[in-house]
């Protein structure tokens, strides 16, 4: 009888909360799985799948670092972001409309994904990056920011494109979805979520 040695196991996060820390300088909470920590070098703009795939044709490299977290997508945008999110709805004429749009702040947690060039698990669901942040060098001047914020750098990415560009998709995918069900039932109303 032959016996075998399984391959050595990693760590409980395998490391990735402390590349997070160490390459990108973000906090992160334990887990599994490992967070990040929002609000403080980025918030997320949280869309459906669907929306999201629209968004990226929309606008592009301008979307900065993207995952995918089950299905839904995040989007980072600059720290502080959070808070101007439905002042800017209302601005571009979408406050009033039911939307399936998040956005993550101060004190919230979106689900690490494994770092670039980590091998994945494959686990259907599992948080990946779409368009990764790049190591050594500073994430938050490639983050969509308002261009009045003092936060915000001449070069990044608008804010107001971006949240456009979501808000309009997020639409779309509602109503697709509700013609393809045949019907003009209600939609359940918008949320915002700040953590």
């Amino acid at each position: 009888m032959a016996f075998t040695v399984p391959p050595p196991r990693s760590p409980v996060d395998g490391g990735v909360a402390r590349w997070y820390k160490e390459r990108l300088g973000w906090a992160t909470e334990a887990g599994p799985p490992v967070r990040l920590v929002t609000g403080l070098r980025f918030d997320v703009l949280e869309v459906p799948v669907e929306a999201g795939r629209g968004v990226l044709r929309r606008v592009g490299a301008a979307a900065g670092p993207v995952a995918l977290v089950g299905r839904r997508m995040g989007l980072l945008v600059a720290a502080g972001s959070a808070e101007e999110l439905p002042g800017l709805l209302d601005w571009l004429e979408w406050g009033g409309i039911s939307l399936d749009l998040a956005v993550l702040g101060a004190d919230g947690r979106m689900t690490a994904p494994l770092p670039p060039g980590w091998g994945g698990s494959g686990a259907p669901g599992a948080s990946v990056w779409l368009r990764a942040p790049a190591p050594g060098r500073e994430v938050e001047s490639s983050l969509p920011v308002l261009r009045s914020a003092p936060w915000g750098g001449a070069g990044a990415p608008c804010l107001v494109r971006l949240v456009a560009a979501a808000a309009a998709e997020c639409h779309r995918v509602r109503l697709l979805s509700a013609r393809t069900r045949g019907t003009a039932q209600q939609l359940p109303p918008q949320r915002f979520a700040s953590s």
